[in-house]
């Protein structure tokens, strides 16, 4: 067997047949490349991934840490019954401001729930209101990744699903003479969660690297 001569092929023939966008996610994914730094959502078939996931698990609640665009945000909301809810959290307006005219577009912004402050605040807020989450997707800075981890095993329904976007760190991870400050904290994500006895996990090697994880 003959195998493509890239992985950028790979990802279009896969991208192409399973994760086609609606108009108003390709909007979101235009409107990034105009901002001031360089486009940060997810892949589309990551996209899919994560709408696959949440009907597949029968999610109905969605906490997303990291709302940038709302890309994500957009792909989870129109996964969920109508019923659904998604709390999304960020402290950029700047970016996010973007997203709900998209939202409104797509039908979905009724499922939505944008609350602007640092997510740890917000995050500590529902575990004191006992709020549970059928799924947890953590795309957000990464210096608080650690902190989101352990408030997330705190929030997360049973079987709930946990994922983090950006493991892989741009291959960055695995270079042991890279000690950047980012770069060590994605390391110790990494092994952490390997290594925690509470959870269950498997990486995958899509987009920039995605973990999911349960609580046992």
């Amino acid at each position: 067997m003959t195998l493509p001569t890239t992985t950028k092929e790979c990802l279009n023939y896969f991208t192409a047949l399973s994760a086609k966008e609606s108009a108003e996610l390709v909007d979101l994914r235009e409107t990034a490349k105009t901002l001031d730094i360089p486009p940060m959502h997810i892949q589309p078939l990551q996209g899919r991934l994560l709408a696959f996931l949440t009907q597949l698990i029968g999610a109905k609640t969605i906490l997303e840490i990291g709302t940038y665009v709302g890309y994500s945000t957009l792909w989870l909301a129109d996964a969920l019954p109508y019923d659904g809810k998604i709390i999304t959290c960020d402290i950029k307006e700047h970016w996010t401001k973007h997203a709900a005219p998209a939202w409104k577009k797509a039908g979905q912004e009724h499922k939505i729930e944008l609350i602007l402050q640092p997510a740890l605040d917000t995050m500590a807020q529902l575990n004191q209101q006992q709020q549970t989450f059928d799924m947890i997707f953590i795309d957000a800075d990464k210096a608080n990744y650690l902190a989101y981890y352990e408030a997330s095993l705190a929030l997360v329904a049973s079987k709930g699903l946990i994922l983090f976007d950006n493991v892989w760190w741009h291959g960055e991870v695995i270079d042991k003479s890279n000690q950047r400050n980012r770069t060590k904290i994605m390391r110790k994500l990494n092994e952490t969660i390997a290594n925690d006895s509470r959870v269950k996990s498997v990486m995958l090697p899509i987009g920039d690297g995605l973990t999911l994880l349960q609580k046992r």
